[in-house]
């Protein structure tokens, strides 16, 4: 076999157990580990196309990133409807992944947290524990470059339904963001709390406040036509920091978690 296949097989079966992931948090940084990404692109490149059709459903993929096969042994729940959890992907004991969801290669999902119905997480997307991401909710997925830190999500944050995270962003910890919010890069938050933007770092990242409550708003543009025509951009707005009253709304119903 090809040594780079074999390497390819050897990462994503450890990929699966959680003994290595694509992004890890050291002295409390966030840092990536681009051997990986760059193990993760081989299987790619190296993939022959292979027909993975089941039944009346018809599928088409490289033959080298299958969906993962799980057991019961994962203890991980995976409510019958359609999901799809691709080779590479981690998923602690008490994840609950409700479908329709689809799971991507080199994403982590730590202990407790909900996978919601038509949610994403793309690949290399790294998710701490006790996270709710809510239905139609993406993470997105950054494989390429290799140097380039995935969207992380943090232990204890909630997102809201029909949410949009990408291109790298950080969400600290027992952040809340809410129904329809979509963050980037190129979009600044402002912090209301502050009257101050937070804008992407000097490495490109946006990084989201810990226990930041996020909703969606707007500010009006500052020159040319838009203005006398009242355009307004669209701007994620932190309306306050997370207290006891966030806290009683976003509380997950302890039964899901039994």
């Amino acid at each position: 076999m090809n040594p780079e296949l074999e390497k390819f097989h050897e990462v994503c079966a450890a990929l699966e157990k959680g003994e290595i992931r694509v992004a890890e948090k050291k002295n409390g940084r966030w840092q990536v580990n681009a051997w990986i990404k760059e193990v993760i692109l081989s299987g790619f490149r190296y993939g022959q196309m292979k027909d993975m059709s089941q039944g009346e459903f018809s599928f088409f993929d490289k033959d080298t990133i299958p969906a993962r096969k799980m057991s019961i042994e994962d203890k991980v729940r995976i409510v019958p409807g359609g999901s799809s959890i691709r080779r590479g992907a981690y998923l602690a004991p008490s994840v609950i992944v409700m479908p329709p969801s689809y799971i991507n290669i080199g994403a982590y999902i730590d202990s407790d947290t909900m996978i919601d119905s038509h949610a994403l997480v793309g690949s290399c997307a790294q998710v701490g524990k006790h996270v709710h991401l809510s239905a139609a909710s993406q993470l997105g997925g950054v494989l390429e470059p290799v140097g380039a830190l995935p969207v992380i999500i943090e232990d204890n944050v909630f997102i809201g339904g029909n949410c949009g995270i990408y291109e790298g962003t950080i969400v600290k910890e027992n952040a809340v963001i809410g129904t329809g919010v979509i963050i980037n890069s190129s979009t600044a938050i402002f912090d209301a709390t502050t009257g101050e933007f937070i804008k992407a770092d000097e490495n490109g990242q946006m990084v989201v406040p810990e226990g930041a409550v996020v909703v969606a708003g707007s500010r009006p543009v500052s020159k040319g036509p838009g203005v006398e025509k009242g355009i307004h951009l669209y701007t994620p707005v932190i309306v306050k920091y997370r207290d006891s009253k966030t806290d009683s709304s976003v509380t997950l119903e302890s039964v899901l978690r039994d």
